[in-house]
């Protein structure tokens, strides 16, 4: 377990990396989405590696790699959003962000330690199209709990769900890297 939480933090700041540069590029103009349109920009994500996953020809030269990051920085995002609410306009400094960023990540690998010990690594017998699968059905959980104007009897909450897609997310990103 030592050594996934080395190749987790690898994942993350590669992520992170990236969050910090467009973040420079853009700044926080992400802070007008609402939840739902954040949930759509991981669909379409998702939907893209399923479909890469299912096809022998690709007509737009990126891979999943840079669409399972997506899934990573736009799940990150959504947490900041349930936190700190929608705004009109862009508000966040990139320091602010980054902190933000950082906060949301560090809780996200403590529930991915504490699972990982639970279920003792079972995601490393798994395949990529299986994660990708798993973060499609936690997307279609969310767009249900959001249709659902966020209320749920005995599931648990959006939260939980990006948290979990960012997990599967790192652990598909794991495996692209050990199989390269």
């Amino acid at each position: 377990m030592q050594q996934t939480s080395k190749q987790y933090d690898e994942v993350i700041e590669k992520c992170r990396s990236l969050y910090i540069n467009k973040l420079k590029d853009y700044g926080s103009a992400w802070r007008i989405l609402r939840l739902p349109s954040l949930t759509d920009q991981i669909f379409i994500k998702a939907q893209r590696i399923r479909q890469l996953q299912q096809n022998s020809t690709r007509k737009v030269d990126e891979g999943e790699v840079s669409e399972f990051i997506g899934i990573i920085n736009y799940a990150v995002m959504a947490l900041i959003q349930l936190e700190k609410g929608i705004v009109e306009q862009p508000d966040l400094i990139i320091d602010e962000a980054v902190k933000l960023y950082d906060k949301h990540v560090v809780v996200t690998k403590k529930l991915m330690d504490d699972k990982n010990h639970d279920y003792g690594e079972a995601w490393r017998d798994m395949r990529v199209s299986s994660l990708t699968d798993l973060i499609l059905q936690k997307l279609l959980r969310v767009k249900q709990i959001e249709d659902n104007n966020g209320k749920t009897i005995v599931s648990e909450g959006i939260d939980s769900n990006y948290q979990d897609m960012i997990n599967y997310a790192v652990f598909a990103l794991i495996h692209i890297n050990e199989s390269e």
